[in-house]
């Protein structure tokens, strides 16, 4: 059996990996935009709340009102710190997978190149096989015609 030919499961290994790597990789995209979602919906609700907050206080606004939307204000900006964190982890964890997956298809190129150059070796091999056979064949041809 040829190299190339027996570096066809060490390629189909390769790209089963590639192919994993690019599903995980995947997996912490859809992730990482749902972290990104709830974070911009969360600034989005707050900046709703405080516009609100402005609005109504045109007229009188008693202390103990103002007191508890400050206090609201101040636990969403926790929980906006909150989910910002976990949305730079989940970041990160895509970097990772991000560069696990080209990794992983460097690996599978260059065993495609790496089967390739086998391939043409092997043919320059057979050419010169051929032509050493023909070479030895031509040679007895004519040293027959000698005799």
């Amino acid at each position: 059996m040829l190299r190339s030919q027996r570096l066809a499961v060490v390629l189909a290994l390769e790209e089963r990996k590639e192919k994993e790597a690019l599903e995980h990789m995947g997996k912490a995209r859809e992730l990482m935009e749902q972290h990104s979602e709830q974070v911009a919906n969360l600034n989005h609700y707050q900046q709703e709340y405080r516009d609100q907050i402005r609005s109504s206080q045109h007229g009188v606004v008693h202390v103990s009102r103002l007191q508890a939307w400050q206090a609201f204000i101040a636990q969403l900006d926790q929980v906006i710190l909150q989910q910002q964190k976990q949305l730079d982890q989940v970041e990160a964890v895509f970097e990772t997978r991000r560069q696990e997956w080209q990794h992983a298809w460097e690996r599978r190129r260059g065993m495609e190149k790496y089967i390739e150059t086998c391939r043409q070796q092997e043919s320059r091999d057979r050419d010169l096989q051929e032509q050493k056979l023909s070479d030895e064949a031509a040679g007895r041809a004519f040293a027959r015609r000698r005799r």
